[in-house]
């Protein structure tokens, strides 16, 4: 009779999401291993069919609290290329500015409550902040920036409000913007430090042969425009994402999980593979475009921008931080008022498409409207489920390094490698009940 195994962890800690993980063992050899999302799907895509094309951005605020921006941003460019609508240089750069506010909250909480914890085998960001209470207290701090911007530029903290297809609904006085300067100057100085400490942590010795992919822009470093872009050589139009990447569904799962195609021009696939997306895929693809600072600081903690540890992902977001402080800055000491703050459109009926940088990694919309401006169909894939299948295909060869431990300690290192890659999960569902099933050989 085979003897089974079963560790369950009711709900993954320091996530967005709930879900399961089954392992399934044969002795010492592990036979299968499955990311299963089990809670029902939220069914952003259907019911965005039949609104008018003005409520999409506040909508798809809604699929995640914390990266809001990136589903806006994505949402508004697929937007204007279906109307044809040509936005302002200056609205362009007021987007960018809302991206660094972004990148800033959403960067700085995971850096410091939700994934050092790991490091130091505690359990909470409270727990880590009776040990490093600076440095936890320096992150909250630059968490507060980030979403003080996003309240300036975009009407409130969480969920901005002003964000519209053809540009912003009011663009802020100059005074609004003007007095975050100092902070950002701080921030500038404490996000380099903030890296310098995530650099030190001691990260297990785990290297993947990824295939990263991220938009690669040839003058910046890519928030919200770029073609796609891999280790592998790919080098795509947006408009070209779903012909080189598929959404398929596995049983185990009510997620979606994505796939790379690698299609030929006359139309064959070949073998579907995973990939990595986020800020580990965007640095190696675009470590030239990063700000002077972030690239004297790699310079200096020794980051290979070629990495492949997904552990140190934490020192490529701490990076992506500096940068969004350096570029915010720029912006900020320059901010004049701008009109229109809004370009006005006529509905047509259309299609496009926009593929942006969430904080954790590439994210694409498509929408096709009406010609009286409702939305008739919606595609939304995002970071998290291009990534599920590579997190089980890294637990795969994780798991192994593992196994002498016990039950809590196998959960919990499951749940460390996963919370590397900062998982939304509930952008598309939720996650983490850990099912390990051992059949003696």
């Amino acid at each position: 009779m085979s003897e089974s195994r079963t560790i369950k962890v009711e709900a993954l800690t320091r996530v967005e999401g709930e879900g399961g993980l089954h392992v399934t063992l044969d002795g010492d050899v592990i036979r299968n291993v499955k990311l299963s999302i089990y809670e029902p799907p939220r069914f952003f895509e259907a019911f965005l069919q039949g609104r008018p094309l003005t409520d999409v951005p506040d909508i798809t605020a809604r699929i995640c609290g914390i990266c809001p921006v990136a589903y806006q941003m994505s949402s508004v460019h697929a937007l204007e290329q279906a109307l044809g609508i040509r936005i302002t240089p200056e609205i362009r750069r007021m987007r960018r500015l809302l991206y660094c506010g972004e990148w800033i909250e959403s960067h700085a909480l995971h850096m410091h409550l939700l994934h050092a914890p790991d490091f130091f085998g505690v359990h909470s960001g409270i727990e880590l902040a009776s040990r490093f209470p600076d440095e936890v207290s320096r992150g909250l701090r630059l968490k507060k920036h980030g979403n003080e911007l996003l309240e300036a530029l975009g009407g409130r903290a969480i969920h901005p409000i002003n964000v519209a297809v053809g540009g912003f609904y009011r663009a802020p006085r100059r005074e609004e913007l003007q007095r975050l300067i100092p902070d950002f100057e701080w921030g500038l100085d404490a996000a380099i430090a903030a890296t310098r400490w995530v650099a030190t942590l001691d990260f297990p010795d785990f290297t993947r042969d990824y295939e990263m992919v991220a938009l690669s822009h040839p003058d910046e470093y890519p928030m919200n425009e770029g073609q796609i872009a891999s280790t592998a050589g790919l080098q795509i139009d947006v408009a070209d994402f779903e012909r080189e990447f598929e959404e398929q569904h596995v049983a185990h799962s009510t997620a979606l999980q994505a796939v790379r195609t690698h299609a030929t021009d006359d139309g064959n696939t070949g073998e579907a593979t995973c990939y990595h997306v986020g800020p580990l895929a965007r640095v190696a693809l675009n470590f030239d475009r990063l700000s002077e600072s972030a690239r004297r600081t790699a310079d200096e903690i020794g980051f290979d921008a070629s990495v492949r540890n997904p552990f140190q992902a934490i020192i490529a977001r701490g990076l992506e931080v500096i940068h969004a402080y350096e570029e915010a800055l720029d912006i900020l000491r320059d901010y004049r008022p701008f009109r229109p703050a809004r370009i006005e459109y006529t509905d047509q009926a259309g299609e496009g498409c926009a593929a942006t940088e969430a904080p954790r990694g590439l994210i694409y919309h498509r929408y096709a409207v009406a010609d009286d401006g409702t939305v008739t169909a919606a595609t939304i894939v995002p970071p998290t489920s291009q990534n599920q299948r590579q997190i089980e295909e890294d637990l795969r060869d994780w798991l192994p390094r593992i196994l002498d431990h016990d039950e809590d300690r196998i959960a919990d290192d499951c749940e460390r490698l996963i919370r590397s890659y900062d998982p939304c999960i509930s952008c598309s569902t939720h996650f983490l009940k850990l099912t390990i099933d051992r059949r003696p050989q």
